[in-house]
């Protein structure tokens, strides 16, 4: 076990970075010393210091990002564009390939802090959101997901419906007008299991760091956090859906909520003016639209079926019988794949000697091929031949098949020599 105090254990093994943002989330700027620097992957280099603020990707919030800067020189700046932890403790910071700098320099690190400042407002936020669903409706947090739009929280829970996510998401709001201290404090595994967390992690740890929000939530948790609930801005619950293992709830905080807040707005305002209605009404204009939809999709589908009947009623008499059968090749430019595999359908089902070999090179070329179930041959070995010729890729089974041809200039000759094939027996 590391001798020292709580806040110093991370100080103790040999090549562990010491992590400054553990102790202060609003510093933004430090002095350290270059430990050791490699090349990493996609033509970056690793640079490792004796201590930092930047924080790694861990426990669902992602990293930060910023400069270092080497002291003492005209170097230009290194820009972290990603920071990671190795096995060993150490902090990766990840920069654009550049002189690797020598093990000793002095460098001074430069916190991006729009960004820093986002996600300690997003994870503190998850904190208290959190600690919300718990104490209302005793939902656990089971992940968190920080993205570059929105965060989400995974719950364990069976149903979850409007009104409690109202109810979770006004209590977490009034945390944050409390403007509630939020603490750092060290403890051991052992002290921590007598203190109520609300989650104990599951890797077993000499010591904890735990985030208080005063008389509301304790929990272990290694990310930035604010000094105060307000601080956090407004909690704004969106997207609720069901997930393998429960519920996922999305939710944005602070500056991202007025930014989400505003772009819903706009989104809605912009509907609203292209349906000529009010923001109220838009969810009922659309739904009018829909169901005026349906309707429509159903009117045309009932008279491209009745012109399909019309249309194989006039190909059938216009295609004399040769050995028992209909052979009837026709192409259509000015049709898609569903008017001919409706056409082929009615063609089949209107005699009961029919061969259709029909193709539509209107959108996505298509050929059909079909015949009347009494008939013997085989639909799916034509079609495979067809396309050896034509080009294409398709299937199907003894009565009905269908191909995508690429070779659209011989498809015309290909179906007129299987017909003639056909009918000669």
């Amino acid at each position: 076990m590391c001798a020292g105090r709580p806040s110093q254990r991370w100080l103790c093994a040999k090549d562990m970075t010491e992590r400054l943002y553990y102790h202060d989330s609003f510093l933004h700027e430090f002095d350290a010393e270059v430990r050791e620097a490699v090349p990493a992957s996609n033509s970056r280099i690793a640079i490792v210091l004796d201590r930092t603020a930047f924080y790694p990707t861990s426990g669902g919030q992602v990293f930060d990002t910023g400069e270092i800067i080497p002291s003492g020189t005209d170097a230009p700046p290194f820009r972290v564009s990603e920071v990671m932890e190795r096995d060993d403790g150490a902090i990766l910071h990840l920069v654009e390939t550049a002189p690797l700098p020598e093990k000793g320099t002095r460098v001074r690190g430069l916190i991006d802090v729009g960004r820093r400042r986002d996600h300690m407002q997003q994870h503190s936020g998850q904190h208290v959101l959190s600690a919300a669903f718990v104490r209302l409706f005793n939902m656990p947090t089971v992940s968190f997901h920080m993205g570059a739009d929105y965060c989400s929280i995974d719950l364990d829970a069976k149903s979850l419906n409007r009104q409690q996510v109202e109810s979770a998401e006004r209590l977490a709001n009034d945390v944050v007008s409390e403007d509630r201290p939020v603490e750092v404090r060290f403890v051991t595994q052992q002290v921590a299991r007598t203190l109520g967390l609300r989650k104990l992690p599951p890797v077993e740890r000499d010591e904890l760091r735990l985030i208080e929000i005063h008389e509301f939530d304790l929990s272990a948790c290694g990310g930035t956090h604010v000094k105060g609930t307000s601080q956090i801005g407004c909690i704004l619950l969106r997207k609720v859906e069901k997930v393998r293992h429960g519920w996922r709830v999305e939710f944005v905080c602070g500056k991202r909520a007025i930014t989400t807040a505003r772009q819903d707005y706009l989104t809605l305002a912009e509907a609203s003016g292209l349906l000529s209605v009010q923001l109220t009404s838009v969810p009922e204009q659309i739904k009018k639209l829909q169901e005026e939809s349906r309707a429509a999709r159903k009117s045309v589908e009932h008279l491209m079926e009745e012109f399909a009947g019309v249309y194989a009623e006039k190909l059938l008499a216009e295609t004399p019988q040769s050995n028992g059968i209909r052979a009837i090749p026709h192409v259509f430019p000015d049709h898609d794949l569903t008017f001919i595999k409706l056409l082929a359908r009615r063609l089949t089902r209107q005699s009961s000697a029919a061969i259709a070999l029909l193709a539509a090179t209107s959108g996505q070329p298509a050929l059909v091929f079909a015949q009347s179930p009494s008939l013997p041959f085989d639909m799916g070995a034509l079609m495979k031949e067809a396309l050896a010729q034509v080009g294409g890729r398709g299937g199907g089974n003894k009565d009905m098949a269908q191909g995508g041809p690429l070779r659209l200039e011989l498809i015309e000759v290909t179906l007129n020599s299987f017909a003639n094939r056909l009918r000669s027996g």
